[in-house]
């Protein structure tokens, strides 16, 4: 319904500008020195309700092709990708269609005309003054058509940018908005994609592999570190089932490093994954290897008090 209504206002529009431009002059219904003002008058309405019908037939097309992309699903890449390039093409149009009706209407004016003809007598001076003012404007409308040509960015991606995490939730020429995890909004200029690094978590897949580093004493047993993340990856629906991986990645004089690495379906859940383990592990540690907490160690050799700190101090002495 509302889709009929907003077509009726440019068909009505279309309706006045026939009666003003034929129908007054055929009938002679003025006086005949106001006929140049209806017909100019209705040339201004006819080009109007043409841009106007236009403007709501793409926005009319855009939620018939809404309607079929699921982006809800996990693996939808493809919708997602479909859908930047049609965001930015449609700012595109809606812009060409807004420049080229208000500069048709103003060219049915005699003296906008001639104004035109003299600034284009002028276009040389006039293009540079103009070009160095508007570069970075271009600058970042081209870097927004880059975006929908190569997108290096997606609606829905999951990003890292300016130390923060985040979310791609609107993608313009000008400018992209990044849902920040906690619900702010960081605004971007369209050319920071292109100028600095960032890193994007769904480029390719949604997939995604997290870490969680446990730092212990030597005594701890890693086969048994091993068995208890298996166990608990098994146990809980954040795990996809992939990875599960332990290791030692680094031995100091205070103890040692442990990597538990681990899969899920995207970066939420892996989030959600991480925190879970590293609770969980600490937990079966602190129950099973108190001895093998990280520790302060102070060390007698012939009278002499020696001292190997940790950073992950408890404040026990062994």
């Amino acid at each position: 319904m509302k889709q009929v209504i907003k077509f009726i206002i440019p068909f009505l529009l279309l309706l006045l500008a026939v009666f003003f431009k034929f129908f007054i002059k055929e009938y002679e219904l003025v006086n005949s020195s106001l006929i140049p003002f209806f017909n100019k008058a209705g040339s201004i309405l006819l080009i109007l309700s043409i841009a106007w019908a236009s403007i709501v037939l793409l926005r009319a097309f855009k939620k018939v092709i809404l309607a079929k992309l699921d982006t809800s699903q996990e693996d939808n890449l493809r919708e997602r990708k479909f859908l930047t390039q049609f965001n930015i093409m449609e700012s595109i149009i809606y812009f060409l269609i807004i420049l080229i009706a208000i500069g048709t209407a103003l060219m049915m004016f005699e003296e906008v005309r001639q104004l035109g003809i003299s600034l284009f007598a002028s276009a040389g001076v006039a293009g540079i003054i103009i070009g160095f003012a508007a570069q970075k404007l271009i600058a970042t409308v081209l870097a927004g058509l880059q975006i929908a040509i190569t997108q290096p960015i997606r609606l829905d991606d999951v990003v890292i940018i300016e130390n923060e995490w985040g979310r791609i939730e609107e993608i313009t020429l000008t400018y992209v908005v990044v849902k920040i995890w906690d619900q702010r909004r960081l605004v971007v200029p369209s050319t920071y994609f292109f100028e600095k690094p960032f890193q994007n978590w769904t480029r390719t897949s949604a997939e995604i592999l997290g870490t969680v580093f446990l730092y212990t004493d030597y005594r701890v047993s890693f086969e048994a570190l091993r068995k208890e993340l298996t166990r608990l990856l098994e146990n809980t629906p954040l795990w996809d089932k992939k990875v599960n991986v332990l290791q030692v990645t680094d031995a100091k004089e205070y103890g040692v490093e442990i990597r538990a690495l681990v899969s899920a379906k995207d970066s939420p859940t892996a989030w959600d994954l991480r925190v879970y383990i590293r609770e969980k592990m600490i937990d079966f540690i602190q129950q099973n290897y108190p001895e093998s907490l990280p520790r302060t160690r102070v060390v007698f050799e012939d009278g002499e008090m020696k001292h190997n700190f940790t950073p992950h101090n408890n404040n026990t002495k062994n």
